[in-house]
């Protein structure tokens, strides 16, 4: 028998139609509702309103949801927030010979490295690996110097939006450039693979090594960490006090650095305010990749 009973507010609210009307009225609570709703947010309602549906046959897949959704907000990002970090960035001097130059290309792992002069704050050009090959395997000798083999990458600021920058690497088929801040020193470094990451997700091929846990307890007391975990994950997980920082960094390598004044050598420890002692166990010149923290001694250290 049909019932003419509105339905239950609770059972509405907590549909997924129910939710997007919910949505809708507190958007016009704060926006009035004379705001002209956008081609974006009707998209975005949308897939709000089928979030958790099994997709028919043809229909969106959960994936294609979720790249989608990363592409209505792909516009608002800039160069700086996708950007490598400064930390992370390996480069290669403009002397270095060119069999070490092989080895940082091996050692690296990656198709591009920047080239600096006096630091990072000087990069000049980058090299991309397919140039080294040919060099290497070319019936002469090696080059006297790596000079021959830079190229100009893009030098972008980091409020470029990704859209443009997306543009000037294809036009100028250049895929990677520097992000640069209002002082004009290095900020980061992004390849058209960054970018592409922001819609699709991470990108790994066959050579790719598998990353390890970023962060794990080896028992109670101590933790083994890699130097790129955020610092909010590390409050959450060891200790809250290690999240609290005043200067402009977002992870434990950066932390660690902070506190040291310089890179750590493998094997060297720093102690943070809080007690805990931050031990590099994997370092090289450039960075620390690795740490192990230490809980504070005493029963009440937390």
């Amino acid at each position: 028998m049909r019932s003419d009973s509105p339905p239950d507010e609770d059972e509405s609210s907590q549909s997924p139609s129910g939710s997007s009307r919910l949505w809708r009225g507190m958007r016009a609570l704060l926006f009035g509702d004379e705001a002209e709703p956008t081609l974006r947010g009707q998209i975005e309602d949308a897939i709000e309103e089928h979030e958790g549906e099994v997709p028919v046959r043809g229909d969106l897949s959960p994936i294609e949801r979720q790249m989608l959704r990363n592409l209505l907000h792909f516009g608002d990002l800039t160069a700086g927030e996708i950007a490598v970090p400064r930390g992370d960035i390996i480069a290669v001097p403009k002397t270095i010979g060119f069999d070490d130059l092989i080895a940082a290309f091996a050692d690296a792992g990656h198709s591009r490295l920047p080239v600096y002069e006096a630091g990072l704050d000087v990069i000049t050009g980058m090299i991309h690996i397919k140039d080294v090959f040919a060099a290497q395997c070319a019936d002469c000798d090696p080059p006297a110097d790596i000079s021959e083999l830079i190229r100009a990458p893009l030098y972008v600021p980091e409020s470029m939006g990704v859209l443009d920058l997306l543009a000037r690497m294809r036009a100028e088929r250049i895929h990677l450039a520097i992000v640069v801040d209002e002082f004009g020193g290095t900020e980061g470094l992004v390849t058209i693979e960054d970018v592409v990451e922001e819609i699709v997700g991470d990108i790994e091929d066959e050579h790719d090594d598998e990353a390890e846990g970023l962060l794990h307890a080896v028992d109670d007391s101590i933790w083994d960490a890699d130097a790129r975990v955020e610092l909010e994950d590390v409050g959450k997980a060891v200790d809250p006090r290690l999240a609290v920082v005043e200067e402009d960094i977002d992870t434990l390598g950066g932390l660690a650095f902070v506190l040291a004044g310089r890179v750590l050598r493998a094997g060297e420890s720093v102690l943070h305010p809080s007690g805990w002692r931050l031990e590099a166990t994997e370092a090289d010149s450039r960075r620390v990749t690795r740490l192990r923290l230490h809980a504070p001694a005493g029963p009440n250290s937390r």
